[in-house]
């Protein structure tokens, strides 16, 4: 069984299509990363998940049910836009109302158990206002996990992260989908840091699934390439580009080949014209890039 199965879902705002005909598969027990441009159809396939919009066509099914089944309702944890605290309360304050406002039993052990869950248990006493915004968000998840919910989904929870706040976060969603119970859809821009975690991914475009993907399966198809620095760079990219199929030099200054060829190879035909390599690597490709390849085309 999967956590959500969705099949030809559309959402329409007046003439606007948002979402068309999409498709998408999450695991039980995954971290699915859901990449997408601004306006691409994220947040809008997220909220109909959550039931906050209402579908224009397809199916939504969560754990085997439709999505409006109260019993699959009340297991779902949501963390969109921003957590609904209020400023002048602590963070315990905010989370047993929140505890009350879903009729959570044993609240007290509930909230210490969540705030423990997101690293927060020392900061149970701070006003919200005062929390840094990594804490902020975890405080969110934290009001998410309250429940027991099966399904986690996560709107952008990394945005404006420190890296030391990265890395909790990392931890926290790791912990949380440990037991294979819990699955988390989460949503980021940041996708050097969403590769650290997810186990599956779904890229979306103009509102239509164009890949969806395992981690194992995004590391084999991530192409490797040959990274290298010359004396004369100029004339080694202007050899290089007429030798090889792609040819292209990166933010770091480094001329990168990404032909199938061994780095010997590259050497050698850079010595027998003259140009000196200075340093020479072999490396892949991440999420970020390959994500960009794909927006452009490329394969």
């Amino acid at each position: 069984m999967n956590a959500i199965e969705i099949k030809n879902l559309s959402k329409n705002f007046g003439p606007k299509q948002a979402v068309r005909r999409l498709n998408m598969t999450v695991p039980m027990g995954a971290i699915y990363g859901f990449i997408g441009e601004n306006g691409s159809g994220k947040s809008t396939t997220e909220k109909m998940i959550c039931g906050l919009i209402p579908t224009s066509g397809g199916s939504i099914k969560l754990y085997g049910k439709d999505y409006t089944d109260e019993t699959v309702r009340a297991k779902i944890g949501v963390l969109i836009e921003a957590p609904g605290c209020f400023p002048g309360l602590t963070v315990w304050e905010n989370m047993m109302l929140q505890a009350a406002n879903l009729s959570v039993a044993n609240a007290e052990q509930e909230v210490i158990k969540v705030l423990k869950t997101v690293r927060m248990e020392g900061a149970a006493g701070n006003k919200y206002k005062n929390c840094s915004l990594g804490m902020k968000q975890r405080v969110g998840i934290a009001m998410a996990l309250l429940g027991d919910p099966m399904l986690l989904v996560l709107d952008e929870p990394l945005n404006g992260l420190d890296a030391d706040g990265m890395r909790i976060m990392r931890e926290v969603f790791t912990d949380i989908i440990r037991d294979g119970k819990r699955s988390i859809l989460v949503s980021s821009h940041l996708l050097g840091e969403l590769q650290k975690v997810a186990t599956h991914y779904g890229i979306i475009r103009h509102g239509k699934m164009i890949c969806e993907m395992t981690a194992d399966e995004l590391d084999a198809d991530c192409r490797t390439y040959i990274a290298l620095q010359a004396g004369d760079m100029n004339k080694a990219k202007t050899l290089l580009g007429g030798k090889y199929a792609r040819v292209e030099e990166d933010e770091g200054g480094y001329i990168r080949v990404y032909d199938r060829i061994e780095p010997e190879d590259v050497v050698t035909c850079l010595y027998e014209n003259g140009i000196t390599v200075t340093e020479i690597l072999t490396d892949k490709i991440g999420l970020e890039e390959y994500y960009m390849d794909l927006m452009k085309g490329g394969k």
